[in-house]
């Protein structure tokens, strides 16, 4: 997948930047907030579903 060149330029890049390859904190709160969005959206997509046409029912205006 990776010929010599691009190999010695990662590692290279990985020395500069002090990284021995664990995954950076930003991709676990991403992952995470996804895996809870998507439960709860699993579990209460009926009532998320009602509240927001109950909302939308009510709004007055112009």
């Amino acid at each position: 997948m990776f010929n010599q060149a691009s190999g010695a330029f990662l590692r290279r890049l990985q020395r500069m930047r002090g990284d021995r390859g664990d995954v950076p904190g930003w991709v676990l709160v991403t992952v995470m907030t996804a895996g809870l969005v998507t439960a709860l959206w699993l579990v209460a997509d009926d009532q998320l579903r009602s509240l927001f046409t109950s909302a939308l029912g009510r709004v007055t205006g112009p």
